[in-house]
């Protein structure tokens, strides 16, 4: 009767074991990095939504002038610089011209930021605006590190906050352009 297991049983069962790590590893690394890139998320929508709220406490809407405010957070030195950078939708796919951006800029948090004023508001939408949370490394895709906000005169909000959360997971889906998932992430979606 035989007592244990023989070396060559205990190096298959170590093998076996090791390529259930390396296909397991992958998955883990990417999606704690998503993970990263959503609280930094949370964390920039929460800073947006103070400066509304400082503003509106302060009682200057009136007053109030977002490319003015948008440009103390960004760093001047490389104000404009940023040449070689460019964004795609989730899916792999380039972005329509209404979510391409001119001038790219660097914050102090090393983030990038653009934004378009539009030159007339469509009702109360002044403008849209593009924050990569990773800074000029990549992914560089909507929905992975970048996200967006639509501008309105008293108010920052997430790319689709009005629409369906159903619609909202399907967009922000390998599929998807990645769009929705700015809002989203916020309201405790995750990647699939």
């Amino acid at each position: 009767m035989k007592k244990g297991f023989t070396i060559i049983e205990v190096s298959i069962l170590f093998v076996i074991f090791l390529i259930v790590a390396c296909l397991v590893a992958p998955l883990s690394l990417d999606n704690s990095k998503q993970a990263k890139f959503i609280y930094k998320w949370k964390v920039v929508q929460q800073d947006f939504s103070n400066i509304i709220y400082s503003i509106h406490s302060q009682n200057l809407d009136e007053n109030f002038s977002f490319k003015a405010n948008l440009e103390k957070i960004i760093d001047n030195e490389t104000k404009d610089k940023i040449k070689d950078y460019r964004i795609i939708y989730l899916n792999g796919s380039n972005p329509s011209p209404e979510y391409c951006f001119v001038n790219y800029n660097l914050t102090l948090a090393n983030a990038v930021i653009a934004y378009k004023l539009f030159e007339q508001p469509q009702g109360e939408l002044l403008g849209i605006l593009m924050y990569d949370v990773n800074g000029k490394k990549g992914p560089n895709q909507w929905g992975k590190d970048v996200f967006g906000f639509n501008i309105y005169n008293d108010r920052f909000e997430p790319f689709g906050k009005n629409e369906l959360v159903s619609k909202q997971k399907r967009d922000c889906s390998k599929n998807g352009t990645g769009l929705f998932c700015s809002n989203y992430y916020l309201i405790g979606g995750n990647f699939d």
